[in-house]
């Protein structure tokens, strides 16, 4: 509705809920917000390489939840690892924290394999996700668990031009195994790189959620966090709105088991 020269808009479900306002002062810029359900939202970790030739299909899986938000009922990332990067191709979305995360998880698992691409569901590995009805499963599983911890993430135009002003805030609502730790990250949309050498030389790949920054670990304190943080936004490659293509996505997790808590995510605003 339209109030004023601010423009209001909610939307509820049992999903999660989101708000946004704008203000005809700030030049039709967009401020918006996502508050997590009261169930559990399952975070889907693609770990990926553009030097992989199995990996395409993998990130075409992904890709079919590229708009996330409400209704989707998972957060997906996808991370680029680089222990491909020596074998042919170096992978420009790739950073080492991935892999480490990687073996971390496994870790979590009593593995001490990583590969790709692999998946992890709520911080445990997933080997069956390309079985659609395994995969569903798995999520509602999830889904009908009580959240154990509470996320609000808020965007709005940065001070400076073509940035992103993120907070996000995280609670727990119960006692964890170990310490909780917060995390926030910037992700991507609607990217294409041509390859030009090794396993997957001539063929023209297609990434969605592609995490570009992560923060964290970040610890709760007396069972709350809070992250502040600008991220630059690069619209010299597409036309396409911001709102299809970058986003932020955000999770609170078990330090002691690896066990993702609680995930939520929101695209741009406008």
């Amino acid at each position: 509705m339209l109030i004023g020269s601010r423009w209001i808009c909610g939307v509820l479900t049992l999903a999660m809920s989101v708000w946004c306002v704008m203000s005809g002062a700030a030049y039709g810029a967009q401020a918006c917000s996502v508050s997590s359900p009261a169930h559990r939202v399952a975070l889907v970790e693609l770990y990926s390489s553009e030097g992989c030739s199995s990996c395409p299909l993998a990130d075409h899986w992904l890709s079919q939840w590229r708009d996330g938000g409400i209704g989707a009922g998972v957060v997906p990332l996808t991370l680029h690892v680089d222990y491909w990067d020596g074998l042919g191709w170096t992978d420009r979305f790739a950073q080492h924290r991935f892999a480490e995360r990687q073996r971390e998880l496994a870790a979590h698992g009593s593995s001490t394999t990583v590969y790709t691409p692999e998946v992890f569901v709520a911080g445990r590995e997933m080997r069956d996700w390309a079985e659609p009805d395994r995969f569903t499963q798995r999520v509602s599983t999830i889904d009908t668990q009580a959240s154990r911890a509470d996320l609000t993430i808020r965007l709005e135009p940065g001070a400076e031009r073509d940035t992103l002003s993120v907070d996000a805030q995280f609670g727990a609502r119960a006692p964890a195994s170990g310490s909780l730790n917060a995390y926030l990250v910037f992700y991507e949309n609607r990217l294409v790189s041509q390859i030009s050498a090794g396993e997957n030389r001539g063929e023209t790949l297609h990434h969605d959620r592609v995490v570009r920054k992560w923060i964290g670990p970040v610890p709760l304190v007396a069972g709350a966090a809070r992250i502040r943080h600008d991220f630059p936004l690069d619209r010299t490659a597409h036309a396409a709105p911001a709102s299809d293509r970058f986003g932020v996505a955000a999770f609170v997790e078990d330090g002691a088991t690896g066990d993702v808590l609680q995930a939520a995510d929101l695209a741009a605003c406008g």
